[in-house]
């Protein structure tokens, strides 16, 4: 069972994501969330697919939202009620899917 993420692995694994990495925290829920814009909805798509995939090997599945050439997901492991390694590991799958798809 995935377990919440201590004071120190939020400093060491969650900060990174935030600021700079796009990512933020969601006001009254132990989540993150970030929002990705493609050139179209084609790329948005593949992006989604990219990360359905490797979300389903994870048995992680992200919270998500897609309009057009946007795509806003919000992690959080349901499990244990809030944020868990599961969550950095698959957001940092999705950083890179995001970086593959914009080239």
């Amino acid at each position: 069972m995935a377990r919440l993420l201590t004071s120190e692995e939020r400093t060491l694994k969650l900060q990174p994501l935030m600021g700079a990495g796009g990512w933020a925290l969601v006001d009254g829920r132990d989540a993150m969330e970030k929002s990705f814009v493609f050139g179209d909805f084609v790329q948005a798509f593949a992006f989604m697919t990219s990360v359905a995939l490797k979300a389903e090997k994870m048995d992680h599945h992200p919270e998500w939202f897609n309009v057009y050439n946007r795509v806003d997901i919000t992690l959080s492991t349901h499990d244990c009620q809030g944020l868990s390694s599961r969550d950095i590991a698959l957001a940092e799958l999705i950083d890179q899917a995001a970086a593959s798809a914009a080239k």
